[in-house]
């Protein structure tokens, strides 16, 4: 097993690694370290939870001297606001005994505050393309200085629809630069990226996508709908002690909210919720709170599911079984990080079934199926996504060419009919009633009643 004394560093560098309590470099750190070092661009496809933030940062941190450079000289691109909060503050712990300094900048604040930061200056940057992009066509952000760029999770990026973004900022970088992109998948759309703007990247692979992680058992549960999940979830968050840290993922904002009002009836402190639709500082907060042991439950979706660092994540639980494979692994990667045992839960309906077979087929490895407990009760009440929706014979909104109609069926009467009158139907009532023409020729009615 290799050592950090392997590693060409700094002091302060060693420092920092003795203070964390590291003692050997994990796979993506040992393999990107050189290459990073070496100047060249480089592609890491590494699973979530392997350590990448360190395997850049260490490096990069090591290759940036002390400068009187207002300008950043380096810059990380990341998908959403609380992984840059989450890198900023890794960036500061690593840099803890050097004069770097870090600036996170993200959407849902005061633009205008991040311009005056930026006005101060700042070596590394850390932000979300939509933010970043802003910032530039702004004139408040230069960067004729940066000379490293990392894009992490780029595949989520690409996924959320920060293409334009992510193009135009690489377009208005210096051509002279070091390119570093991290992603969990190797996907058509990240490929092009790489074609178009990196040059001779060395490639690191450490894990393939469908690879199961050896440290987190996985068992599965056949449910009827959402209410008999929750009836189980309820069963099994009685355990405090098993289900100490719970990590609970559903498919979309809605299911969320629903699940958090269900639950809270039933855990009420104990759990938190975060999503795209919540404020910043709610998902801050909610996010420390989880972190610090103050809840022991965290429903969140799949915006969760890269890149946080949450340490000793007893739990993850599919609530909703992900469309896309490859998002089980990057749930199910929230625990069993740094090498501790984790364990995954996923609650498939009949519907859900097809999804969690190609999760399956993905892994080429069979998730265990559980019997349902006994307490739990096999709930009649159904959501209105899984109420069966009746079709109205004449709904016009709704009807189709080839529906048949009912006995009672008839064609209205002539006077009924709809008639396209080509134009202004007043003209039709002036005929009729004899109108004036204007208000000034009073004798108008007069004249055609003789005619």
């Amino acid at each position: 097993m290799s050592s950090f004394d392997d590693f060409k560093i700094s002091t302060p560098l060693r420092k920092t690694i003795a203070d964390l309590g590291f003692e050997h470099p994990r796979p993506i750190q040992t393999k990107s370290f050189p290459v990073i070092l070496s100047g060249n661009d480089m592609v890491g496809i590494a699973q979530t939870g392997t350590g990448k933030t360190f395997a850049y940062m260490l490096p990069i941190l090591q290759m940036l001297p002390f400068s009187k450079e207002k300008h950043p000289r380096a810059l990380v691109l990341v998908p959403t606001r609380e992984l840059v909060v989450q890198v900023v503050e890794e960036i500061e712990k690593f840099g803890k005994y050097t004069s770097l300094t870090t600036l996170g900048v993200y959407g849902g604040t005061n633009i205008n505050s991040q311009k005056e930061a930026l006005a101060e200056g700042a070596d590394i940057i850390v932000a979300t393309p939509g933010r970043l992009y802003d910032l530039m066509l702004s004139g408040s952000l230069r960067t004729k200085s940066i000379k490293k760029v990392v894009i992490d999770e780029v595949d989520v990026m690409l996924d959320l629809g920060f293409r334009f973004q992510l193009t135009n900022i690489m377009d208005l970088l210096p051509q002279r630069r070091q390119n570093i992109m991290f992603s969990a998948t190797m996907t058509q759309e990240v490929d092009k990226l790489i074609n178009d703007y990196f040059k001779a990247p060395r490639k690191i692979t450490i894990a393939v996508s469908g690879t199961p992680l050896d440290n987190i058992s996985q068992h599965c549960y056949a449910v009827p709908n959402f209410y008999t999940k929750v009836n189980l979830l309820v069963e099994l968050f009685k355990d405090k002690n098993l289900f100490s840290k719970v990590l609970v993922f559903t498919l979309n904002k809605k299911t969320a909210d629903r699940l958090f009002t269900e639950i809270d009836e039933f855990f009420g402190s104990e759990a938190c919720i975060v999503h795209s639709n919540k404020t910043q500082n709610y998902r801050l907060r909610s996010i420390k709170q989880f972190e610090e042991g103050e809840n022991r439950i965290l429903i969140t979706t799949d915006v969760m599911a890269r890149g946080l660092d949450l340490d000793r994540i007893s739990h993850v639980i599919n609530f909703d079984t992900p469309i896309f494979p490859e998002n089980y692994m990057h749930r199910i990667g929230r625990t069993g990080r740094a090498e501790e045992k984790g364990a995954s839960l996923l609650f498939f309906t009949e519907k859900e079934k097809p999804a969690k077979e190609a999760i399956e087929d993905l892994m080429k490895h069979e998730i265990p199926q559980l019997k349902l407990p006994e307490a739990v009760e096999i709930a009649t009440r159904l959501t209105p996504a899984e109420t069966s929706k009746i079709k109205e014979r004449d709904n016009p909104g709704k009807s189709s060419k080839d529906d048949e109609r009912g006995a009672s069926f008839h064609e209205k009467k002539d006077k009924n009919k709809r008639i396209n009158q080509g134009g202004s139907y007043k003209r039709i009532i002036e005929k009729k009633y004899k109108k004036r023409k204007t208000k000034g020729d009073k004798n108008y009615n007069k004249r055609n009643k003789r005619k």
